[in-house]
């Protein structure tokens, strides 16, 4: 039994989190115009590298606090630094584009920190109404910040497509709630495992089924996954590209999260019920990021895809519902982070006597161009299909080994089949950066992107290197939750 302790400090993190965004947001609002963007974005920056201090010194191996609504343990701990390492990379990605792009405004770093305050309380749910706080938290922050290059009309679509959507999301996952809390009579994650362990088997009502179904609904949106994918291509292609490097990775590192808790958790007696819908939601997000990317011709909708067709691959590791398809999660989110965060870097560095270029056919000539630029994204790209010894082979070789051990055989069959298909658009872009004739020569990066590429790069390149400290890390981190 986790203990359940009256003491905020495993908390800590989170309460200087929202203390120090409610402080930026009053400063910002009596600060004089000028270079107020860039100093709240650096002060963001600090906020974020001191929440993960915090969060590193204070989380105990398993507590609960707050009656039962917030728990913090050492899988948290793994998932809320991915989540504090993507919000950071992305936001100093962002510095001199929201100049150069006029939204150098304050309220863009706040909004950020809200975000990550949400995913973090996400990442630590421990009751159904404490996991919808954190979402909408989250969900709220994210539609404005969609939508934040205003007068662009791209942005504005991506905003309301996000916010309509994620409207209707947020009511089926309370829907489904309030049928789990009116059939079995408790929202808490601790009360709901104990109550359905002790159910015979076969017994479970079918009202708590259908909660458990609207739920998952609620959860598949914020992770993107098929059939629940249909804003993410607008939505990537419309937000300002640093926006959408945000969205192609914290949220989804929290959502994910979120998803293995709650599913390994409260509803884990019941993996036999929720296992073939996570099954279907895997394999038909691989293919169709397998498929749909193929004819794409912008590269931020490409990456739309390819987010979908990765959150399958992770689902492979939640539908195993074992403590090897969790650790097999915890290392595919780890290496998903640096893979796209170092090819949304690649992304802003696309640009043409300082203009933006979004369409794949224009990195045509980029390794003549700007060389360094190709070979980080030829890296990045080779990752994704999951080729050895990049980042992405250790990924894709824990979830598959986690379904095999499993006895789904042909959920990791289908898994290496859709990867197949999907090695033909990624190495596509390879070849048309090496191979074509440029049309004009690329700028040459921004300091802080290059940055970010560079030691992207470096992590997805020579992972092989330094990988076995995460895996003890991850492995221990998914002996807590399946304890739990």
């Amino acid at each position: 039994m986790i203990p359940v302790v009256h003491n905020p400090v495993p908390a800590s993190a989170e309460i200087f989190l929202a203390l120090a965004a409610m402080a930026l947001l009053m400063v910002g609002a009596f600060w004089k115009r000028g270079a107020q963007a860039r100093v709240a974005s650096v002060l963001a920056l600090s906020i974020l590298a001191v929440a993960g201090v915090v969060l590193i010194g204070v989380t105990p191996p398993r507590n609960v606090i707050f009656h039962g609504q917030f728990i913090a343990d050492h899988f948290a701990l793994f998932m809320k630094l991915l989540i504090l390492i993507g919000s950071g990379l992305t936001l100093l990605m962002s510095l001199d584009y929201i100049e150069r792009e006029g939204m150098a405004r304050f309220e863009y770093p706040v909004l950020v920190l809200f975000a990550t305050l949400g995913m973090m309380m996400m990442v630590s749910a421990n009751d159904l109404i404490a996991l919808y706080i954190g979402i909408e938290l989250q969900s709220l922050s994210l539609y404005v910040v969609a939508a934040f290059k205003r007068d662009e009309v791209r942005s504005t679509e991506a905003g309301l497509k996000y916010f309509v959507l994620g409207a209707l999301s947020s009511g089926m996952l309370l829907y489904g709630a309030s049928l789990v809390y009116g059939f079995a009579g408790s929202t808490n994650f601790a009360v709901l495992a104990k109550l359905l362990a002790q159910g015979a088997p076969g017994s479970t009502s079918v009202g708590l089924i259908v909660g458990v179904v609207f739920v998952m609904a609620g959860l598949a949106f914020k992770v993107s996954a098929v059939p629940f994918h249909m804003w993410t291509p607008d939505v990537y292609e419309g937000a300002p590209t640093p926006v959408t490097a945000f969205f192609a990775v914290a949220p989804k590192i929290a959502a994910i999260s979120l998803f293995t808790r709650v599913m390994m958790g409260p509803f884990g007696p019941l993996v036999m019920e929720w296992r073939q819908i996570v099954v279907a939601v895997a394999i038909a997000s691989m293919i169709l990021g397998a498929l749909a990317a193929i004819n794409q011709t912008n590269i931020k909708r490409l990456m739309a895809y390819s987010s979908i067709g990765h959150v399958g691959y992770a689902l492979v590791g939640l539908a195993a519902a074992n403590p090897s398809g969790v650790r097999g999660i915890l290392i595919y989110m780890a290496t998903y982070l640096f893979m796209n965060l170092g090819t949304f870097a690649c992304i802003l560095s696309m640009k043409r006597q300082g203009k933006m270029v979004e369409t794949i056919a224009d990195l045509a000539g980029l390794a003549r161009s700007q060389s360094k630029v190709a070979y980080a994204l030829a890296i990045f790209m080779l990752s994704m299909i999951g080729l050895p010894p990049f980042a992405g082979f250790f990924g894709k070789l824990f979830v598959f080994l986690a379904a095999i051990e499993a006895g789904l055989y042909a959920l990791a069959v289908i898994g290496m089949l859709t990867s197949v298909v999907g090695a033909y658009y990624y190495i596509r872009i390879v070849k048309i950066m090496f191979m074509e004739e440029p049309a004009s020569p690329f700028d040459r990066p921004q300091g802080q992107v290059a940055a970010v590429m560079g030691l992207s790069a470096i992590v997805t390149l020579l992972f092989f290197v330094f990988c076995w400290p995460l895996f003890y890390a991850a492995e221990a981190a998914a002996k807590v939750l399946i304890g739990s």
